[in-house]
């Protein structure tokens, strides 16, 4: 499957607009992270890993909509979708992986990835949107950190599982926002930020 054709899936699969931006944005910061990574001489990714993490971030989500008033069988709907279409078993796993609720560590790098990133870009979304001028291009790292130590704010993102990136990626949790930020500021027009 390429992005095309799993932008198509998102979209036959997802009518929530906010949450189609969701997946956007955790495909571009999934795409972010593959490239941080590339820099490394010691990891093996290469241009081909892009796109699979980016397909990743993208279909993360895929079942969320039917799953919704079931959390636990959420992730699980979507790896059975995901393997019935084709998809890689490393995507398929990553995918299912991401919903902290089953208990299963994620192994591969972009199951780590995918499972700290995805609560990640909600933090940022809702930094964002408390800004006067509501615009992701005037947020920065700073900005997302001091907001990262309020607990009520944006409950939903989960800071336990976003500061793993350190123990997980062994990115350290500023370079960390810093490369998710940047991503999403890249397709501001997309997220309506």
């Amino acid at each position: 499957m390429n992005r095309e054709e799993g932008l198509k899936l998102v979209q036959e699969k997802i009518q929530n607009q906010n949450l189609v931006k969701h997946c956007l944005a955790t495909e571009v910061c999934m795409r972010e992270l593959a490239k941080h990574f590339a820099k490394d001489p010691s990891t093996s990714l290469g241009a081909g890993d892009l796109e699979k993490w980016g397909l990743t971030g993208l279909l993360h989500d895929i079942d969320y909509e039917e799953t919704k008033n079931d959390p636990d069988k959420h992730s699980i709907l979507a790896a059975e979708i995901l393997e019935k279409a084709g998809l890689e078993k490393d995507i398929v796993d990553a995918v299912k992986t991401h919903n902290e609720r089953h208990g299963i560590a994620p192994e591969s790098k972009m199951a780590k990835a995918i499972f700290t990133v995805d609560p990640l870009t909600g933090l940022i979304v809702a930094a964002t949107l408390v800004l006067p001028s509501k615009k992701i291009a005037d947020l920065t790292a700073e900005n997302v950190i001091n907001r990262f130590g309020e607990k009520s704010f944006a409950k939903g993102a989960n800071r336990e599982i976003i500061s793993q990136c350190q123990e997980l990626l062994d990115i350290n949790l500023k370079e960390f926002i810093e490369i998710g930020l940047k991503a999403m500021q890249g397709i501001s027009g997309d997220l309506g930020l």
